[in-house]
C-alpha cells in the first residue's frame, strides 16, 4: 500500500493559493483545518495527496525545484489533436482563476504542454 503524504508549500497568502489550487485540480478544503497563517486541500475521492500552504515572510525568489503538472490529456498514448484541444480548452479556465501564460512548449511539432505562474508566481505547467 502507498503511503499517503502531503505536499507542504510555502506563501504569502497561503488561502489564495489554496483557493486557486483548489479549483485548478478539483480539491476542497480540509475540514477542519482552520488556521489563519495555513491552508490545506484535499482530494475529495481520496485518491490524491493533500497540499499545504503556510504563510512565510520572504516572497518567491527563484525558479521552483518541484511544481505540479496538470495533465488534462490524462496519461498517454495520446490522440494528438485531442489533447491540444484539451490543453488548450483548460488554459484559459486557469487564466481567469489567476494564472498566467509563460510559454507553449512543442514536441515534434505539437503541442507538449503550456508553462504558467500560478497567483504567486510558482511556476506549473499544463499538459
Amino acid at each position: 500500500m502507498a503511503t499517503h503524504w502531503t505536499l507542504g508549500c510555502d506563501a504569502t497568502l497561503p488561502h489564495r493559493l489554496a483557493a486557486f489550487w483548489a479549483a485548478a485540480l478539483g480539491y476542497v478544503a480540509e475540514p477542519g483545518y482552520d488556521d489563519p497563517d495555513g491552508a490545506s486541500i484535499i482530494d475529495p475521492n481520496g485518491r490524491g495527496p493533500a497540499i499545504g500552504w503556510l504563510r512565510v515572510p520572504e516572497p518567491k525568489s527563484a525558479k521552483n525545484r518541484l511544481h505540479i503538472d496538470i495533465r488534462v490529456a490524462g496519461e498517454g498514448p495520446w490522440d494528438l489533436v485531442e489533447r491540444e484541444r484539451l490543453i488548450r480548452a483548460r488554459v484559459p479556465q486557469l487564466v481567469d482563476l489567476g494564472a498566467t501564460v509563460v510559454r507553449e512548449e512543442s514536441d515534434d511539432g505539437a503541442l507538449g504542454h503550456v508553462v504558467m505562474l500560478d497567483p504567486e508566481g510558482n511556476e506549473f505547467c499544463v499538459a
